[in-house]
């Protein structure tokens, strides 16, 4: 129960570091939060403000396209008119042609008669004259014309272009109004978001407030409970050292008891097991190495751990039959094995000697307890207690807070003038 509170009380440390943390992280999404409304409420002005300008604009592309697009008409109107002008011009022409022709016919009559027309004749000459002159600048006009005509027919293919150019630039522009509205609008949108976020945050806030106050309250709370229950843990296992310790003196008291069979059967069993190994020593089956080894090495994957010496497979080869069939003598009886002076089992009974299962960590606490490595105080006592046997009671632990009450009857095993550690009978009270 006490680890079981330690180990929650951590979990609550835990909680509350990733609470500061929330907390700290919600205060830089409320700090976003408000820049981020901050900004939405300036894009929207300037959006509002600068949308006039740009529908002002807009306005003077489109008239000045409109006044593009009447030039047509105009340059068309001009053109008719060059093309009026071109009419008289060639008319002017023939004219002269006419009159050249009579200037002609009139000096072939004066020179029919004689020196009567002589005036006439000069009169012809100049009218001749004249009319040559009129035709040469009748053909530079034409020609003129012709340029001028040309010139403006390109001007209004000119401006015809610019004018197509125009309404298409006119659609975009109608386009751009429709995006602008858009955007404007979007933007209203998102600064209506940008305020419910700030909001939503500003709850949000004080809720991890009132949360990280409530877990600080909490804590200070169950760190408090923890140390009252550590004071509690402290003055039970004095109380528990008490009474074993009276458990112990009545069992070193000569009186027969519950107890004494129990501890006769430990002390026979010691005796066999102590028996056993010291054979083994003497003839070279085991060495002293091997019994004394603490290079305990952790077996792959298993869990709880369990470990292997050079003592484990003598154990278990030699010593696990004389457990069981200690173990069997009396039904109160759960179990019988070896401790190590670092509370290292190298073997159990068969029953407790199981194969783990993967992933059940629960029934390997139970089934299989061999090559784990317990301590509690009670064991601690006996292990470094100078009697010569002692009797304690104790809860055995079998994992998540599971526990079941035994008492134990410890027997040191020494060899070569070492302490090995114990050998125990433990049985239901």
């Amino acid at each position: 129960m006490d680890r079981r509170i330690q180990k929650d009380a951590a979990h609550l440390d835990d909680l509350q570091v990733n609470m500061r943390r929330l907390s700290a992280s919600q205060g830089e999404s409320m700090a976003a939060a408000r820049e981020l409304s901050h900004t939405a409420h300036r894009a929207e002005q300037i959006i509002a403000d600068g949308h006039d300008v740009i529908g002002l604009s807009l306005g003077e592309v489109v008239a000045l396209v409109d006044h593009v697009t009447g030039l047509e008409g105009h340059l068309r109107q001009f053109l008719a008119v060059i093309e009026a002008v071109g009419d008289v011009s060639g008319q002017l022409g023939a004219i002269a042609r006419q009159t050249r022709l009579l200037g002609v016919n009139a000096a072939i009559e004066a020179a029919r008669g004689g020196a009567a027309t002589q005036g006439f004749a000069v009169v012809a000459t100049e009218i001749r004259r004249l009319a040559e002159q009129a035709g040469d600048s009748s053909a530079s006009v034409a020609i003129k014309l012709g340029q001028l005509d040309q010139d403006a027919r390109a001007l209004i293919q000119g401006v015809e272009d610019n004018i197509a150019r125009g309404r298409g630039a006119g659609m975009h522009i109608d386009q751009l109004r429709l995006r602008l509205a858009e955007i404007a609008s979007l933007v209203t949108q998102f600064g209506e978001r940008s305020g419910a976020i700030v909001h939503c945050t500003d709850i949000a806030s004080q809720e991890v407030d009132v949360l990280t106050q409530g877990l600080a309250d909490f804590g200070r709370s169950a760190r408090e409970s923890t140390a009252r229950v550590g004071v509690a843990r402290a003055q039970l296992d004095g109380l528990e050292r008490m009474a074993n310790a009276m458990l112990n003196t009545a069992a070193h008291g000569g009186q027969v008891t519950r107890n004494s069979p129990y501890i006769a059967l430990a002390e026979q069993g010691a005796e066999e097991i102590r028996g056993s190994i010291t054979h083994a020593l003497d003839s070279g089956a085991l060495s002293m190495e091997a019994l004394f080894d603490t290079g305990y090495q952790r077996i792959e994957g298993s869990d709880p751990p369990q470990y292997l010496t050079g003592f484990t497979a003598f154990a278990d080869l030699a010593l696990r039959p004389l457990l069981d069939r200690h173990s069997a003598q009396d039904d109160a009886v759960v179990g019988c094995c070896l401790i190590d002076m670092n509370g290292y089992l190298p073997t159990h009974i068969s029953a407790r000697s199981q194969p783990q299962r993967p992933g059940e960590r629960l029934w390997n606490m139970e089934h299989a307890r061999n090559r784990q490595i317990f301590m509690d105080a009670q064991t601690r006592r006996a292990l470094d207690g100078a009697s010569d046997f002692f009797v304690f009671t104790y809860r055995q632990d079998l994992g998540e807070g599971r526990y079941r009450a035994l008492r134990s009857v410890f027997v040191p095993l020494v060899f070569g003038g070492r302490r090995w550690g114990l050998y125990e009978v433990g049985y239901l009270i």
